[in-house]
């Protein structure tokens, strides 16, 4: 089993590079579904993910249509705030690679998207008032809930101290 997030058409570089960083300490794959609202040389999206950029596993699509093409027997899950699930109600399967999809920051995901899959679109609670969390802050709560219910598989739990020790 293998976490992957999918970015469709992201447009803020910065997000792009935070997201790029928490695939690459997660040790998820990386999807980008063009057009971007960037370049991949882009001075932000570098700077801001700079030093984990060769540590990423990266695939890029031309279009939505593409990848979709491509994972059609994958399971995926549609971030949305527009869903009635909660991403945190959902039992990611064990057994297979889960695809945790975004869409733009601007726009999300297109809604006939959404409609076709009801079940596989999930939603980060929030206020009610507020439009959405950030797109970067969004991918690494959902990124999380899977890991923690995988049992944070290949990943360190434990830290140490630099100048002292723990007892």
């Amino acid at each position: 089993m293998k976490l992957h997030i999918v970015l469709c058409e992201p447009q803020i570089p910065q997000n792009t590079g935070n997201i790029s960083r928490t695939c690459a300490v997660t040790g998820a794959s990386l999807h980008l579904i063009g057009p971007y609202g960037f370049t991949i040389t882009d001075k932000a999206l570098k700077r801001a993910g700079l030093d984990y950029w060769d540590k990423l596993d990266i695939t890029e699509y031309p279009d939505l249509a593409t990848f979709l093409a491509q994972h059609s027997g994958d399971r995926i899950f549609f971030a949305t705030t527009k869903s009635r699930l909660c991403h945190s109600d959902v039992i990611y399967p064990t057994q297979e690679d889960v695809y945790l999809m975004f869409g733009r920051e601007d726009a999300g995901l297109p809604e006939s998207l959404l409609a076709a899959h009801p079940d596989s679109c999930i939603r980060i609670p929030m206020r009610p008032t507020l439009r959405s969390l950030n797109l970067s802050n969004s991918v690494a709560i959902a990124a999380y809930e899977v890991l923690r219910q995988w049992g944070y598989p290949g990943l360190t739990a434990e830290g140490n101290l630099t100048e002292f020790a723990w007892e």
